[in-house]
């Protein structure tokens, strides 16, 4: 478990600077310079990933049953991840209805995807590891959304055809990762 968490530490520490610490990642930038930054960025965010990857693969040898999630959480897990892996090329592609309306749809994405492994699993694991994923998103989605409002930002009228774009690679990245990668990565079939 120590592993898990220490991933989960770094990656959500790297990932709140704008959250927490904004002034303070503005003079890091001003004074490294942006692709220093990115670069940093990037790796500790990749060291995070593994040590999670590891730390949750790890706590599998010897699971903590906190409780046993009823089957049909599955089946709603499998339509709140599908959302969310819309919302996810949304936070990339411009101009869609998604980014118009919530402004941060990467955020809200991982909002429901998080709720929706909390509900469908019952290990101590699980809880922290989506627990910690559900507050951060939380936290940031509300940061990001009043930095916004003191910013003065309106987000541009959604197009359809961009919404469309988001829909269709989402489905077909949730569906490659929902029928192949999940087993792959994780071990488990989500169905």
């Amino acid at each position: 478990m120590i592993i898990l968490i220490s991933g989960l530490v770094l990656f959500i520490g790297v990932h709140s600077f704008r959250i927490f610490a904004n002034p303070a990642r503005e003079r890091l930038i001003a004074r490294f310079g942006e692709n220093t930054w990115k670069g940093v960025y990037s790796l500790v965010s990749l060291a995070s990933l593994v040590l999670i990857i590891w730390g949750y693969g790890l706590s599998r040898a010897d699971p903590v049953i906190l409780w046993n999630p009823p089957l049909w959480t599955r089946d709603v897990a499998l339509l709140l991840t599908w959302i969310a892996f819309i919302l996810f090329p949304a936070a990339s592609i411009p101009r869609n209805h998604f980014k118009q309306y919530l402004g941060h749809p990467m955020y809200a994405g991982i909002k429901i995807w998080a709720f929706a492994h909390l509900i469908s699993n019952g290990r101590l694991e699980d809880v922290v590891l989506f627990g910690v994923f559900l507050l951060w998103s939380i936290l940031g989605f509300s940061a990001a959304r009043k930095r916004d409002r003191r910013a003065g930002v309106i987000y541009p009228q959604g197009e359809t055809k961009k919404t469309v774009v988001c829909i269709v690679a989402g489905t077909v990245v949730w569906a490659l990762f929902v029928f192949v990668l999940h087993r792959w990565l994780i071990g488990v079939s989500p169905v």
